[in-house]
């Protein structure tokens, strides 16, 4: 199973180095296609599926940027190639919007299970600054920082090969 995991630039530089993602407490949380992000979707275009987890992981990449002000503004997200028995999600948390493919992974990820980087290029990075600061609003229901919100999510991440790690843009 393809899952996609949101990170910070210096988590994946951490992870690189020591060759393996570990978890978290509770373990990792990433997005896959799981069933309630196929039915929310109604898709059976694998490509969109997958585009659709993508892009639920940035948004988690930009909850931690907005935790994190110190980090390079970019989002990033690690995706990686895992044991389907390995992957444990709730379904009936599932169809809740917020928590749309979902998914949690007990024990280290080794990053040569990874496939690629998505991250965001340094024009984003602008949008992306605003759109963290502007996260919390927009959870209270506020209308323009949504709106800031969704600027950062007009940028396409940029896909890098594992083997570019070390050489990814600050």
């Amino acid at each position: 199973m393809r899952v996609y995991v949101p990170l910070t630039l210096p988590a994946l530089r951490e992870a690189h180095g020591a060759g393996e993602l570990a978890p978290e407490r509770g373990g990792t949380v990433a997005y896959a296609v799981t069933p309630g992000l196929r039915e929310w979707y109604l898709s059976d275009d694998s490509e969109e599926l997958e585009y659709a987890a993508l892009n639920r992981a940035a948004q988690g990449s930009l909850r931690l940027l907005a935790g994190r002000p110190e980090v390079p503004r970019r989002r990033v997200v690690l995706a990686l190639d895992v044991a389907d028995a390995a992957v444990a999600f709730d379904p009936d948390h599932g169809l809740e919007r917020e928590s749309l493919g979902e998914v949690r992974i007990e024990g280290p990820l080794p990053l040569s299970k990874a496939a690629a980087v998505h991250m965001d290029s340094g024009e984003a990075e602008a949008d992306v600054t605003a759109a963290a600061g502007a996260l919390g609003a927009a959870d209270m229901g506020d209308e323009d920082a949504r709106f800031t919100v969704d600027g950062a999510e007009d940028h396409e991440l940029l896909w890098y090969a594992t083997q570019e790690i070390p050489h990814l843009p600050d």
